[in-house]
């Protein structure tokens, strides 16, 4: 039987790969773990030095931003609750629906970690609700350090005199640029998912700079429009949350590359353009969810409803439940009927039972 020597490893190359390994195992497991903040109680105070310390899932460098700037936590955490109700919302119809994990800090479960697109639509989500919730705190001003946009001053190409209070979105994405990309700059831009991890950072707050509205009221006599002053505002945080899903679905497939010195992402498909700043990246194929997988935090899709009328539509049973297919079942809902509008102002229903079918991907 043949015998297998050991390797000797010598104190310093053992301490350079323990080293390489932390490294590895504290990128991937640190970059969005900041959205564990959605589970503290809102009792749990989010700033101040010994508070900041105390926050599990943030890096030390979010530490020190949470310890300068600790007004703005509590927006941080609002950030959080939205990414994961709006991921939710998104993708409540998807074999991946943005399962959370039951307790800890890594709340989507391990398949954050591996470069999936999936990853990267919560890195986007993440960074651009960190912008929106800032940005609405300047707005009430419930920040002392910032408030309405006043460089929005002038009369406008099509004749309105900007005024008001306009959402003031370059504080809101300059701290997030601040808090969200730190773990990424942290580990430096010669890899390929820190660089993955801050083009979809970017195009996450790009997806609220690129659909701002414009707000306007109307002065004169008998509501008539002499002048109209208007002020821009950021798109309702479900508007950003269609446009990140659109482009999930269109995200492409890099590697990591070098053009001159410079660490560069490139399609992995020679024949598929370049994305742009606005599109999403991922690095490695997905896993098919459809199976239990307790330690990368996958609950499968047994149990799942489904549409049993569509075959082609992603909520499809077909697609939704793997294979195994799925079965019908009766169920009694209660259900608003008989609505009437009553004066003033509120709308009486009446409670009816209805029967409906409901389909499940078998177990």
């Amino acid at each position: 039987m043949p015998t297998v020597s050991p390797v000797n490893l010598s104190a310093p190359l053992l301490l350079l790969l323990l080293l390489l390994l932390l490294l590895c195992t504290t990128h991937t497991t640190m970059a969005t773990n900041w959205l564990s903040l959605a589970r503290l109680p809102r009792s749990r105070a989010v700033s101040g030095a010994a508070p900041c310390a105390r926050l599990r899932g943030l890096t030390p460098g979010q530490v020190g931003v949470c310890r300068a700037r600790g007004e703005v936590m509590e927006s941080v955490r609002k950030a959080a609750e939205m990414v994961i109700e709006e991921c939710q919302h998104q993708f409540r119809n998807r074999r991946w629906n943005c399962s959370t994990t039951p307790r800890g800090i890594n709340v989507f479960g391990r398949v954050m970690n591996q470069g999936t697109r999936e990853a990267a639509f919560v890195h986007a989500l993440s960074s651009a609700a960190v912008a929106v919730a800032v940005t609405r705190a300047c707005t009430r001003g419930e920040l002392e350090r910032c408030g309405c946009d006043r460089k929005v001053r002038g009369v406008s190409p099509e004749g309105f005199q900007w005024s008001g209070c306009s959402d003031n979105l370059s504080y809101g994405v300059a701290f997030s640029q601040t808090f969200v990309d730190e773990p990424e700059r942290a580990k430096g831009l010669s890899a390929g998912r820190p660089l993955m991890n801050l083009h979809n950072n970017e195009a996450g707050r790009k997806a609220i700079l690129h659909n701002m509205q414009v707000e306007c009221k109307c002065h004169g006599v008998s509501g008539s429009c002499e002048l109209k002053t208007c002020w821009k505002v950021m798109p309702p945080f479900r508007r950003v949350g269609v446009v990140l899903k659109e482009r999930f679905d269109g995200a492409t497939e890099v590697r990591l590359t070098r053009i001159g010195s410079r660490p560069a992402l490139l399609p992995r498909d020679p024949y598929v353009k370049p994305p742009a700043a606005r599109d999403l990246v991922y690095v490695a194929p997905s896993p098919d969810f459809c199976h239990l997988d307790p330690d990368n935090g996958i609950p499968g899709t047994a149990g799942r409803r489904c549409n049993g009328t569509s075959r082609l539509a992603p909520d499809g049973c077909e697609l939704v439940c793997c294979g195994p297919g799925y079965r019908a079942g009766r169920a009694e809902v209660v259900q608003r009927c008989s609505c009437k509008f009553s004066w003033c102002c509120s709308v009486r229903c009446q409670q009816c039972k209805n029967t409906v079918t409901i389909h499940t991907c078998r177990v």
